[in-house]
């Protein structure tokens, strides 16, 4: 079994970039809260085996579980720092979660096994969206909901890029390829439907979701300084250097302070879809029973 992404991937979050998020972990929670919310407010009463895609560091994952507390609720993400903080904040709670390190495009899940399959912000960074999503069908149940919550384009979301216009003179930053693996991988909404439905997925819904999110003033710098490409880019220059262009591009974020907290206007994409799986000569699989997925 290779559960392996290509390496910059794997090396990226397994880490300086899942290290950051595991360190920034409280501030990401609290700033993305309005998107578990939003995932959990799609949770069916029935669910009773749900998949998180790209979970992290868990917060989206131990919403649901808390949500439909007699559902089975996995996590699957490619770092290994990520899910150690997920598995113990949910011992901390009692939350009997189970959290896989796996690339979710390759790793064999059991086949039929969840009936409702979620991601937030975790779909957009897969070598090849098409096989993940397949991937993740063969893991469906017939009549499996998914949900993921992606985000739509840079131009709409310029808080998100504030950091790096700021400094576009100043470092050198990895160029932004459109539908290249990456934050802003699903601008092209369009382009998912067909990834989706071409990857098995019936009933594609792909649908605006504006959310307002907040950020503690305070936390403005950690945010900027460490987190994204301009916060990779920060850490690897000299102390003194790096701290004169994280002031030079936090007054960028002027417009979007509103006292002692930051405002940040989000646009996203809901995507909604069913599984449709059907059997040889067109009948329903019929579902065993499957053990439960190890970790």
């Amino acid at each position: 079994m290779d559960d392996s992404l290509p390496l910059d991937q794997n090396t990226l979050w397994n880490g300086a970039a899942g290290e950051n998020w595991v360190a920034q972990q409280a501030l990401l929670d609290g700033l993305f809260q309005p998107m578990a919310d939003a995932l959990r407010d799609e949770l069916p009463v029935t669910v009773t085996e749900l998949l998180d895609v790209g979970c992290g560091t868990g917060a989206s994952t131990l919403s649901a579980a808390a949500a439909r507390p007699d559902a089975h609720c996995t996590g699957v993400d490619i770092s290994a720092p990520m899910l150690d903080l997920a598995r113990q904040r949910a011992a901390a709670i009692g939350r009997g979660v189970d959290f896989i390190v796996a690339d979710a495009q390759r790793h064999p899940f059991a086949t039929a096994r969840y009936d409702w399959i979620q991601s937030r912000f975790g779909v957009m960074f897969f070598e090849d969206t098409q096989a993940a999503f397949a991937n993740l069908h063969r893991a469906a149940r017939t009549g499996a909901g998914l949900r993921c919550i992606a985000w739509r384009s840079a131009q709409e979301n310029p808080f998100m890029t504030t950091a790096e216009r700021a400094l576009a003179d100043q470092l050198v930053l990895p160029a932004r390829v459109p539908g290249a693996p990456g934050q802003f991988a699903f601008a092209d909404g369009e382009r998912v439907r067909r990834l989706l439905q071409r990857a098995g997925w019936q009933d594609v819904d792909i649908a605006p979701l504006d959310l307002t999110c907040f950020l503690s003033r305070d936390a403005l710098a950690s945010y900027v300084g460490q987190l994204g490409p301009v916060g990779l880019a920060l850490r690897a220059l000299p102390a003194a250097r790096a701290e004169a262009l994280l002031q030079q591009a936090l007054t960028a974020f002027a417009p979007f302070i509103d006292g002692d907290r930051v405002r940040v206007e989000t646009a996203c994409w809901m995507i909604r879809a069913h599984s449709n799986r059907k059997g040889d000569g067109g009948d329903q699989v019929v579902h065993a029973p499957v053990a439960r997925e190890t970790t």
